[in-house]
């Protein structure tokens, strides 16, 4: 996706995510010369990017301008040390884009003004390879054009999807934002029981790694429904079957992953407090 810029991009936070981004800005045709970088101690591969590209690092917010789209990357603990030193941005009403977990738009607005711009996602970390998905809410004062904007920069690190109430990103937190995790869990667990089952170690995990990052690459690259594809390899009676009889049990996988999504959202609802 094309991304066009007007003004400057102000990065804040150059860390995993915001570096990710960056270089996928950069390979989407955002020039070098509109990117302003604010971090203090960025990792060296992110430092010797900004160097590379001679992007401007860390100068003097009272320098900048033309601020266009302000994207905060840094973590939620310091987010409140670090708004009030490049509030002064909000002299050129940019649009505020947090990628920042835990951190409502009312949080922003307290910073940026009330009728700021602000748009509120949750990335996960595939986006560090351009396989993430990330799902955004806007308030009511991002325009058309702003919300366009967004969605074609969070498209440099994967998939975009917007959600109409601010309310449904703590659900997106528990499903795709904490999700890889779960999916580590249960290739953890897939080996473990190979391993029950006689198999080395070693050989156990290499086939459960590469049968879960089969299986995702192949509801990508097919696009089918989750459940089309899992009646496609459930032979009646056969192994799958079997298998499939105790995870979808009423005690199955089911219930205890709406627990744990649910215990999940909850959590996330309490950060945002």
């Amino acid at each position: 996706m094309t991304i066009s810029l007007k003004g400057t991009l102000v990065l804040v936070g150059a860390g995993k995510m915001g570096g990710a981004m960056l270089e996928g800005w950069l390979k989407s045709g955002v020039k070098a010369s509109q990117v302003v970088a604010l971090d203090p101690s960025p990792p060296p591969e992110i430092l010797a990017l900004l160097q590379k590209h001679a992007i401007r690092h860390n100068p003097a917010v009272a320098t900048i301008k033309d601020a266009e789209v302000v994207l905060i990357a840094v973590k939620p603990q310091v987010m409140e040390d670090v708004l009030p030193g490049i509030a002064g941005l909000k002299a050129s009403r940019p649009l505020v884009l947090s990628v920042a977990a835990g951190k409502t738009i009312a949080s922003f607005a307290r910073h940026f003004g009330a009728d700021a711009a602000i748009i509120r996602t949750i990335p996960n970390t595939p986006a560090a390879i351009g396989r993430g998905i990330t799902a955004m809410a806007a308030n009511a004062h991002a325009s058309p054009a702003q919300i366009a904007l967004a969605t074609a920069l969070l498209s440099a690190i994967g998939e975009v999807v917007t959600v109409s109430d601010e309310a449904l990103i703590d659900a997106v937190t528990a499903v795709s934002g904490s999700g890889p995790a779960y999916v580590f869990y249960l290739t953890e667990c897939l080996a473990e029981a190979g391993v029950a089952q006689g198999l080395p170690p070693d050989i156990a995990m290499q086939l459960a790694r590469a049968t879960v990052a089969g299986a995702g690459e192949l509801m990508r690259v097919t696009g089918q429904p989750a459940a089309t594809l899992r009646q496609n390899v459930t032979s009646p009676k056969g192994t799958t079957y079997a298998a499939l009889q105790v995870l979808m049990a009423d005690d199955g996988l089911d219930p205890l992953m709406k627990k744990a999504i649910d215990a999940a959202t909850r959590r996330s609802r309490e950060l945002a407090s």
